[in-house]
């Protein structure tokens, strides 16, 4: 049911949803509503030197002058502003409402730093002002520390369905070399922990080709991963890169500056990777996941079947989604649009000082022309195990020919292309022709 007509929607029942009008149609080239809404929480208890998102540490995250309190009603400033601003973009009739998100996922940082009760105003905020459809996924990231994992039966109380710890390694040795302040023992309390609070479903992430990496120690991180059972595994391969070279630190970008001492491990740790051995780090992961009855349904992702990511598979379909905080990235089928990193600029735009009206943060977008667009389809879906359908890839006949002889792309069911294991090790090569 609506508020007013303005779009607001309330949480339905639990025996069932109340009628609703008629979801808003998406029109070819114009804005959509979102069907996934992620909210950025920026702190963290310490830096790591090859954490690249938007972090704040120390005296902003913890402490008598932590920016904890006014982040959250920042936030839920945001939430307002964006669901104003969606139905204004949208033209909505009184006659129709925005349909409800099927995800919300609340990343960081370290989000599971945030006081339960905080964490639930935000989710309240949000089923207030977009929705959550029945059974929606409410995903929580958290690292295992005792001190960093939080109120997981609180949060469990707040909505959040699944949770994805950052383990990103089973092994003490690297994971002081990555400048971790949990063990792996913490992993495992934190797992049970969250299973023992009722969460739904619990993920881990791994991090491979750390510097040196030996691989007898990222098999047993493996064997160490799957005897925790999770639902579902995400493995990145450890990237460096150099958002400042890039261009993504100035006022209106979407990343902060590097500091000295993260540039410097980063300059030694390159040294220490290597591409033969991440490939055969990532061989191994799949046949330990799909032997475990895991396949993999994205390139950096395995889960058992139905526990998949429905936030991120919102991503790689490209379907519409929301964003709230510092450095946070939303799409409306047209248009990308991010927030700012600065911490101080998101604040004070959501909550000016002398109790102003808050207004939309700084950032920036852009604007995808239907070339790109298509582009970006195309490899999105080839991330996907999946695929894509045969028809798309015969429009790029040059491209997928010579992945073909490559090795790269092998025939799917329902008449549709994919990745083979050599086309997933090898997948940049292709997707640089696509683009």
């Amino acid at each position: 049911m609506t508020d007013g007509g303005s779009g607001r929607q309330a949480v339905s029942p639990p025996d069932g949803p109340e009628p609703r009008p008629a979801p808003a149609p998406s029109l070819p080239g114009r804005p959509s509503p979102p069907a996934a809404l992620y909210v950025h929480v920026p702190f963290c208890r310490s830096l790591c030197p090859y954490c690249d998102f938007v972090v704040y540490a120390g005296r902003d995250a913890t402490g008598p002058r932590a920016r904890v309190v006014a982040f959250v009603e920042a936030a839920v400033r945001e939430v307002h502003l964006r669901a104003d601003a969606a139905d204004a973009s949208h033209g909505l009739p009184r006659t129709t409402v925005r349909p409800p998100l099927a995800t919300l996922y609340v990343g960081g940082g370290t989000p599971s730093m945030l006081p339960a009760a905080a964490l639930a105003e935000i989710v309240a905020a949000v089923r207030d002002r977009f929705g959550l459809e029945p059974g929606a996924e409410v995903t929580l990231e958290a690292n295992p520390g005792p001190d960093e994992r939080g109120d997981l039966a609180g949060f469990a109380r707040a909505g959040v369905t699944r949770i994805s710890v950052g383990a990103q390694a089973l092994d003490d040795a690297e994971l002081r070399s990555l400048g971790r302040r949990h063990r792996a023992g913490d992993v495992a309390d934190a797992v049970a922990a969250a299973r023992e609070a009722g969460i739904e479903r619990v993920s881990l992430d791994l991090l491979y080709d750390l510097p040196r990496q030996r691989l007898a120690t990222w098999a047993a991180t493996l064997e160490a991963a799957l005897t925790l059972a999770p639902d579902h595994v995400s493995c990145y391969a450890l990237t460096l890169d150099d958002p400042d070279e890039e261009g993504l630190t100035g006022p209106a970008g979407d990343h902060l500056p590097t500091t000295p001492g993260a540039r410097r491990w980063r300059e030694r740790a390159r040294n220490g990777q290597d591409e033969d051995r991440a490939a055969a780090a990532y061989a191994l992961a799949d046949a330990a996941f799909e032997g475990s009855g895991m396949p993999w349904y994205e390139l950096s992702n395995w889960a058992v079947p139905g526990a998949e990511s429905r936030h991120n598979l919102a991503y790689w379909e490209r379907r519409p989604y929301e964003a709230v905080g510092p450095g946070a990235h939303a799409f409306d089928g047209v248009t990308r649009r991010w927030n700012a990193a600065r911490l101080d600029g998101w604040l004070d735009a959501l909550l000016p000082a002398g109790g102003g009206p808050a207004a939309l943060p700084p950032g920036g977008f852009e604007d995808l022309d239907p070339a790109a667009a298509a582009a970006e389809e195309l490899f999105l879906g080839l991330r996907m195990a999946r695929g894509i359908p045969r028809a798309a890839a015969v429009d790029r006949l040059d491209a997928f020919a010579w992945a073909a002889e490559a090795g790269l792309v092998e025939d799917a069911p329902d008449d549709r292309v994919r990745l083979t294991m050599r086309g997933r090790l090898l997948s940049n090569e292709l997707f640089a022709r696509l683009i």
